[in-house]
């Protein structure tokens, strides 16, 4: 199996996964956060929804430099619309690993702001990395999701909400 195949096949794993978290999320709740630190629901799950994009960008660039490139967040206001984000997202990440090309993962991406490198690794660094931060994110909102007392879906089996 090439490094494609695989970032493909935990692509498709992950988005079972979270679909479910995205779904659980009741709009009326979509301004909540446990702490004043703490991004809003509605910001943490439209960055889960938008980071199948990182994909496309690691294949299609050498970097992202926030400073040449503000943040920009969707703006989904129901649960629907930030589903609907999320498969958009979707289909353009696995759109981008179809096309993408082996020999490319050696390549070296760099996130910095200006001058201020954050990181510069191969992009296969930079794909696992955006993986790590779909699961990493989700989590984090399944315990925002616990302290609403809304159930959660199970990720990698039954969660305690659910039956075993």
């Amino acid at each position: 199996m090439t490094q494609i195949e695989a970032f493909t096949k935990e692509l498709e794993n992950e988005a079972k996964t979270t679909r479910k978290m995205l779904s659980a999320i009741p709009t009326d709740k979509f301004d909540w956060k446990p702490h004043e630190k703490s991004m809003t629901i509605k910001r943490l799950a439209s960055h889960i929804a938008e980071l199948p994009n990182w994909i496309g960008m690691t294949f299609t660039t050498s970097e992202l430099d926030f400073e040449k490139n503000p943040y920009k967040v969707e703006d989904v206001n129901t649960t629907a619309e930030l589903l609907d984000y999320f498969e958009r997202c979707l289909e353009d990440g696995r759109k981008h690993l179809k096309a993408g090309k082996e020999e490319a993962l050696s390549d070296m991406w760099t996130l910095r702001n200006g001058a201020v490198i954050y990181s510069t690794e191969p992009k296969w660094e930079v794909l696992r990395m955006t993986m790590s931060q779909i699961i990493h994110h989700r989590a984090q909102l399944g315990v925002f999701l616990r302290l609403l007392d809304v159930k959660i879906p199970g990720s990698y089996g039954p969660s305690a909400d659910e039956s075993f």
